[in-house]
């Protein structure tokens, strides 16, 4: 459908963001996105957050119905803005965060809440698979690491400790599929990277996968029917879109997974140019041409449109150390920078580049939460290595962060070892990204230029070049890529990166040195805080 049937000239798509703690909105100018037209793609925005709830340490849960909501608020927000108009929008598009987990009846009312990325609930299970020797097998089929966030180990655990809802469940799907199922009614579909975040899609042949689907206990008719990440949508239910405020014909583009957006939205699809985002948690991701699983199991390998594939690996150690940062070290000063209307995180950072890079000796393992890419190890907990009587809380400011940082360097290694090349170039994304004091601390500690695109939304950006795609509006995807513009480039400084060659390796060396430490530390921890079930 084109913008004439509409009756408009400008051509306008709409992405969708769910992401874990809001709902974005954009309203992106098809024009500018192509390369054809001065400005800023992104011609509107509009945001509605909603909880991260942690019902019991480890667990993070959310209520689909509220997340649902939340995106038709952000929708109706964008359109009162009248920076666009419903007859303008070309379609719309979708980009979700992976691995949740919902079990629905067979009206599509939710069983359980939305298991999200970040719950811990079946670390047992992934860990039973890894000492099974079963992980190498799983990973090399399906292109993603054996850890607690994939719903192959959440049903593995749902089966064993909430057999009813197991057993109830018409269906299993992830956050996007029941947004999209309230706005068109079945049959449930899936992407192929939200399904290869799964553990359960086998990644060279297309389709789910049988022995990981023996594991879970479950047949492929009990999972969404597979989809490219161009597929369209049309006919949307009448009360929904009345709700929205949408034409219900409108084209509905399927969309994708976050991390695999941010790529191609950052522009970072050609060869040696890795994106790297900070948001809650982190990734470090670059764009192939084939399939790649890893046979070391460290990374992912995830489809994002015929004749491209994003690998790469995620950590926990993101933007979620930064707010304990904040909240535990400097409450004082953040309270005092917000008083004042200024970013309590640009306080943070201030502190931090009081002292010198490496924090006069000081290392930080950020592994607050578990953590995944390249260790995958839920038992992985944090550490200040090196603490002396010269350090003071400008050094643990500066440690934390280099922390985040050179955990995603080890996770760069091994992505530079599958694309078969070194990494040239990092393109920032994420609310980290957004510190030029930070953008530079990434390329003094991966050794090579950072940039920044025009648009921190480098996802909801992404969703919109599928859309393009989708509807005849663009030739390719790398294409679209080509065309975004770099407005901040960032050099790496010869004396910082001489510090942080000298001290990466004994960072390197802390995780294997503390890993059986982790274990049984951990296992007090959950000793002492019992788990329900």
């Amino acid at each position: 459908m084109s913008a004439k049937s509409y009756g408009s000239s400008r051509k306008i798509v709409m992405a969708i963001d769910i992401g874990t703690t809001s709902a974005k909105v954009l309203a992106v100018d098809a024009a500018v996105l192509k390369g054809n037209k001065e400005g800023t793609a992104a011609a509107a925005k509009a945001e509605t957050e909603y909880p991260l709830n942690e019902p019991f340490p480890g667990r993070f849960e959310q209520d689909p119905d509220r997340i649902a909501e939340a995106v038709g608020l952000a929708v109706r927000k964008l359109l009162e803005q009248e920076a666009v108009k419903p007859e303008e929008i070309i379609g719309i598009s979708f980009s979700s965060a992976m691995h949740s987990l919902i079990a629905v009846n067979a009206e599509g009312a939710p069983l359980t809440a939305c298991i999200t990325w970040a719950d811990l609930r079946a670390s047992s299970y992934a860990a039973a698979l890894r000492a099974s020797g079963q992980a190498a097998g799983i990973a090399r089929r399906t292109g993603v690491p054996v850890h607690a966030m994939t719903p192959l180990c959440k049903l593995m655990w749902m089966r064993d400790h909430e057999p009813a809802a197991f057993l109830a469940a018409h269906t299993f799907i992830g956050v996007k599929e029941y947004v999209l199922f309230r706005w068109f009614g079945g049959p449930y579909v899936m992407d192929e990277s939200v399904a290869g975040g799964t553990g359960l899609y086998n990644l060279v042949e297309g389709s789910w996968d049988e022995e990981s689907l023996a594991l879970a206990g479950i047949d492929a008719g009990r999972l969404p029917r597979l989809v490219s990440s161009t597929h369209v949508l049309r006919g949307m239910r009448q009360e929904a879109a009345a709700a929205l405020g949408l034409p219900a014909d409108v084209p509905v583009i399927v969309g994708a997974a976050d991390g695999v957006l941010a790529n191609l939205g950052a522009g970072a699809v050609e060869e040696g140019v890795a994106a790297v985002t900070v948001g809650t948690s982190g990734a470090v991701r670059i764009g192939m041409d084939r399939p790649a699983a890893d046979p070391e199991g460290r990374l992912f390998c995830y489809k994002l449109a015929d004749g491209l594939w994003v690998a790469g690996g995620p950590v926990n150690s993101g933007g979620v150390v930064l707010r304990w940062l904040r909240d535990k070290l400097v409450p004082a000063d953040a309270a005092e920078a917000a008083r004042s209307g200024l970013d309590p995180y640009e306080r943070i950072v201030s502190l931090a580049m009081e002292t010198p890079p490496g924090a006069d000796g000081l290392l930080c393992l950020p592994h607050l939460a578990g953590e995944r890419a390249p260790h995958w190890d839920e038992d992985a907990r944090g550490v200040f290595f090196g603490l002396s009587l010269g350090h003071d809380r400008r050094h643990l400011l500066r440690s934390g962060l280099e922390g985040i940082v050179l955990g995603l360097r080890t996770v760069a290694e091994a992505v530079a070892a599958t694309a078969d090349g070194p990494l040239r170039e990092i393109r920032a994304s994420g609310g980290f990204a957004r510190s030029g004091a930070l953008r530079q601390l990434m390329a003094d500690i991966f050794g090579c230029p950072v940039t920044l695109a025009d648009t921190e939304e480098a996802s909801a950006i992404g969703a919109a070049m599928l859309a393009l795609l989708a509807l005849g509006e663009a030739g390719s995807l790398r294409g679209l890529a080509a065309a975004v513009h770099i407005v901040d480039r960032r050099e790496p400084q010869i004396e910082a990166v001489r510090v942080y060659d000298r001290l990466y390796p004994v960072y390197r060396s802390l995780y294997d040195a503390l890993a059986p430490a982790f274990a049984d530390i951990a296992a007090y921890q959950r000793d002492v805080i019992t788990d329900p079930q």
